[in-house]
């Protein structure tokens, strides 16, 4: 059955595994358990559910919080490989599409590391081989000797233009917002472009593109605003969501948040969005506007799932989902680590 590949059939039998597998994700009162608990205590509550596997294999050669990025690492790869090989036909194409987000990712980690002197060893463990570099191609370009040679062992995949345009002057200045940011505009680009290349199912798709645009260059606007960067507005913003960058870079310019949220809401056509925006009125610090816009994309997203049920919808609503969990462990991990109490924890939770 998992083998068909036309008519209705396949996307029902992929919707339906995916709706199962989203059902035992982690929920919001398991974190809020594990908040008061001790980093082995989470461990093994874990060890438990979905990551046994992983917490089994690396338990000999891992502990402490090491233990716990590695199997989260290992277990979100293996989980978004077998959501690939599960998308038949057009879900297949879109499905790797988006997961080429973690080109982006494992390459930034790659580069952020080397430049701050971790060994290959140490950065090969929380790469998510999940997107079009394959485990192979990034041990090569871990254990390239210079930043240089890593570029041109990205030469011939899509990555290649922007990197080798944009990370001299990441380099030189020692920042890598701006190239991360450029290669993300490239990200999308491409996903609209695969949205509206006439593959059935496209509108679907771009439905979650354009609400991740939307969503991520409010997130980006308000850093910008908090961080005195206005002026950089269009430089950090992405183009083709709903709201036009030119559009942002004047409402970026507005002093009272309540004029900007006011804008804001003039220039979304769905009603949930303008919920979304209208929370931004609350006077929050970043860090809670982001999360806020995050939980309000998920739940958007969960709306579009119920809505387009045999359609690219559910995989996306349970890759995201899946993602914010491991997100979520780490921010537990990382926080029981450094010793921060609960309540400092679970601002950094999407949940």
């Amino acid at each position: 059955m998992a083998e068909m590949t036309s008519g209705p059939a396949p996307y029902i039998y992929v919707s339906t595994r995916l709706r199962v597998r989203k059902a035992k994700l982690l929920r919001p009162e398991d974190y809020l358990r594990m908040l008061n608990m001790s980093l082995p205590g989470i461990t093994r509550y874990i060890e438990e559910l979905e990551y046994k596997t992983e917490i089994d294999e690396l338990s000999p050669s891992f502990s402490g919080v090491d233990l716990l990025e590695v199997a989260l690492s290992w277990n979100l790869a293996k989980e978004y490989q077998n959501v690939l090989s599960l998308a038949p036909g057009t879900m297949h194409a879109f499905t790797a599409a988006y997961l080429r987000r973690w080109d982006i990712a494992n390459l930034l980690t790659i580069l952020r590391g080397r430049t701050q002197g971790f060994k290959p060893g140490k950065i090969k463990e929380v790469l998510i081989p999940a997107g079009s570099l394959d485990r192979v191609a990034l041990d090569r370009l871990v254990t390239e000797e210079s930043p240089e040679r890593i570029v041109e062992g990205l030469r011939g995949t899509p990555l290649y233009p922007v990197v080798q345009r944009e990370l001299p002057g990441a380099l030189e200045t020692g920042s890598f917002a701006r190239f991360e940011n450029e290669l993300y505009k490239q990200y999308y680009a491409n996903l609209i472009r695969v949205a509206r290349s006439g593959i059935k199912g496209g509108h679907e798709f771009l439905q979650y593109i354009l609400l991740e645009i939307d969503i991520t260059n409010m997130q980006n606007l308000w850093r910008l605003r908090a961080g005195g960067a206005v002026e950089e507005v269009h430089d950090f913003m992405i183009a083709g969501g709903r709201i036009p960058v030119s559009e942002l870079e004047r409402i970026a310019a507005i002093e009272s948040v309540d004029e900007i949220v006011d804008s804001l809401k003039k220039r979304t056509n769905i009603a949930q969005l303008q919920d979304a925006v209208e929370e931004l009125r609350c006077g929050c610090s970043v860090r809670e506007i982001e999360s806020r816009l995050t939980r309000f994309k998920l739940e958007l997203m969960d709306r579009m799932s119920r809505r387009y049920p045999f359609s690219i919808s559910p995989v996306l609503v349970y890759l995201e989902r899946k993602r914010y969990e491991v997100y979520n462990l780490r921010a537990i991990a990382r926080g029981k680590a450094a010793n921060l109490a609960p309540e400092r924890i679970q601002e950094y939770l999407v949940i």
